[in-house]
């Protein structure tokens, strides 16, 4: 898929633009013209190009959704929080502070048509509405082709949903095109759009297939039943936990007795464990790696797309499309061997979350480094400077992926994992049946995560299973380390209810940090490193907690503190402005409230 995802557009959705007059003036379809695209599985597999095409826009998914959403949280922040010049509209969009005109998201095009994220989201929507509608007319069900299509096509509007409520809590419910009636539609309560999506993937597994079933279902690129399974099961955590409902000024669960946090656990629970059950899905094997973690991010970047492990769904982008690492990876301050680009690291791990980490966890450092690279050498960052290790340039398989690109690498955006739906059946057994049922899932995850070190696991399992509470406290942890950088945190803080209170929490850890306060008294204030005897990769003295004494002789020095004394914003200080929980979504933008005929109006928050 990623080679056509170009432009495979057919003449159904060359009308579709953001303005819906236009959309509307436009001539219609004849229902003949409809019969045979959605008929057709030749031709109505196009559709699923076409939604997933409103993603690569400039200012949707690529350039403005996956860099923005998400941070800052305890686990993920923006870089370059340290300094003296004053926040600008990038930094409010992760800092609890962002207003109606940001610069970064109230973006129109050449004929002054809003090209937001927001936007693009409705267009990827429209699109999807106009192909459900069209395959529930014309499509033979019967066929596993055209099922498995509609499948796909209604998850895929699932996600664009399910990231819209993240990023801007309640919003219109367009479940039908564009008429002449619904051109204008308020924000409606989220539970409603819930409700909805929910009953669309339970009928969405019923159409797709296993991972490797089908034809289509042999590449993550498309949609399969295990993450199917795994995405209703998100989405039911989401319903039944906290959030701001329309015209509220403050979190709480969902009044609608059909989302009560007990259903809602109860059906994470049922998907999750149809996908472990079914065999169809697993951790990633080792291979040749150095572990099964770092190897199911090997494997995205191999770009093989090979289903039944644990990459469940990768957003695809084209080879010349998307900016994965160039927004999320590891920096290259200069073309080298192994980039064109010389980007990277706009994100990256909150400074705390190594030390949050075991030594002996093989997840830290794979998730969090302390170096760029320069000239084609690693040379070291500073301690308010990390990169998300995850996505790197040099795990690309070269030279046939050589990033020849100005602003894009084309690396597909891993949106789940089988880690996911391990933790979260964890999470929702331990709700409904306690930490004893609960226990193997989580287990799994730290067996991987300390594959030489089965008295740890032995030691934190102990911890956790010593009530419920301990267990959902364990969970709050595991979710941090094993999520790091793939921006699920923000979302799980929200609906725990638990964003100012995390924020709060790391705010005094940085400081602490910062100062060598218990329990960072044993990190050093330097750090001492040189080039490994390969010339490009470092060697670290002083990184790991308890390296204070004299380094070994040859190695040179680099002060290790989050932010100077003439910094005028101390890091910790911009974090966050107002209290996260009062500001846990962006404000729809000015330019779509413009184009709203009055009908769109933001929550008392933002006015």
């Amino acid at each position: 898929m990623k080679n056509t995802i170009k432009i495979l557009m057919l003449a159904l959705f060359s009308v579709l633009c953001v303005s819906c007059e236009k959309m509307l003036d436009a001539p219609t379809k004849s229902s003949m013209d409809e019969s045979m695209i959605f008929s057709t599985p030749a031709y109505a597999k196009n559709a699923i190009a076409g939604i997933l095409q409103s993603f690569a826009e400039t200012n949707s998914y690529r350039g403005r959704y996956l860099p923005w959403y998400g941070i800052n949280t305890d686990v993920e922040v923006r870089n370059g929080l340290s300094g003296s010049a004053a926040p600008n509209d990038g930094a409010r969009l992760s800092n609890y502070n962002t207003n109606v005109s940001n610069d970064q998201m109230n973006t129109v095009d050449g004929n002054g048509a809003p090209n937001n994220a927001y936007s693009m989201f409705y267009q990827g929507i429209e699109r999807a509405n106009l192909a459900i509608r069209g395959l529930r007319t014309y499509a033979d069900l019967n066929n596993w082709e055209l099922a498995q299509i509609l499948g796909e096509v209604l998850t895929l509007r699932a996600v664009v949903y399910l990231d819209l409520l993240k990023g801007w809590g309640n919003v219109p419910a367009r479940f039908a095109p564009v008429d002449s009636e619904t051109v204008y539609l308020p924000r409606v309560d989220r539970d409603e759009v819930w409700k909805q999506l929910l009953a669309d993937l339970e009928e969405a597994a019923t159409l797709v297939g296993w991972p490797n079933e089908n034809s289509y279902t042999t590449s993550i690129e498309h949609v399969n039943k295990c993450f199917v399974k795994a995405l209703r099961a998100r989405i039911a955590l989401m319903a039944g936990g906290y959030a701001m409902h329309v015209g509220e000024t403050t979190m709480r669960l969902s009044n609608d007795p059909d989302l009560s946090p007990d259903k809602m656990y109860a059906i994470a629970k049922e998907e999750c464990l149809d996908v472990i059950n079914s065999g169809y899905a697993r951790l990633q094997p080792q291979g040749a790696w150095a572990n099964s973690f770092e190897a199911a991010f090997r494997a995205v970047h191999a770009e093989t797309y090979v289903a039944g492990n644990e990459n469940l769904w990768e957003l695809p982008f084209a080879d010349g499309r998307g900016r994965v690492i160039f927004d999320l990876g590891v920096k290259h301050t200069t073309i080298d061997k192994y980039t064109g680009q010389n980007r990277g690291g706009s994100n990256g791990p909150n400074p705390i979350m190594f030390y949050k980490y075991r030594p002996e966890d093989v997840r830290r450092d794979v998730t969090c480094i302390p170096y760029e690279w320069t000239n084609g050498i690693q040379v070291p960052v500073n301690l308010n400077q990390w990169y998300y290790g995850k996505y790197r340039y040099e795990w690309l398989p070269l030279p046939a992926r050589y990033v020849t690109s100005a602003n894009d690498d084309g690396l597909n955006y891993l949106y789940m994992r089988y880690a996911d739906v391990l933790l979260m059946a964890a999470e929702a057994i331990n709700e409904l049946d306690g930490p004893g049922a609960a226990a193997s899932y989580l287990k799994q995850i730290k067996d991987r995560a300390y594959p030489n070190n089965p008295s740890i696991v032995t030691t934190e399992m102990s911890v956790a299973t010593a009530s419920k509470t301990a267990f959902f406290n364990a969970i709050v942890d595991e979710r941090a380390k094993e999520f790091c950088g793939e921006m699920v945190r923000k979302a799980d803080l929200i609906r725990w209810n638990l964003l100012t209170a995390k924020m709060e929490e790391n705010r005094a850890d940085l400081q602490n940090l910062h100062n060598r306060v218990a329990p960072y008294n044993n990190v050093n204030t330097m750090v001492y490193y040189q080039t490994a005897p390969d010339g490009e990769s470092l060697i670290f003295y002083g990184l790991e907690p308890g390296e204070i004494g004299t380094p070994p002789a040859g190695y040179a020095e680099k002060e290790w503190r989050l932010t100077s004394e003439s910094d005028m914003y101390k890091y910790w200080e911009r974090l966050y402005v107002r209290d996260p929980s009062t500001q846990p979504y962006w404000p729809i933008w000015q330019n779509v409230l413009d184009g709203s005929n009055g009908v769109i109006v933001n929550d008392p928050i933002f006015q």
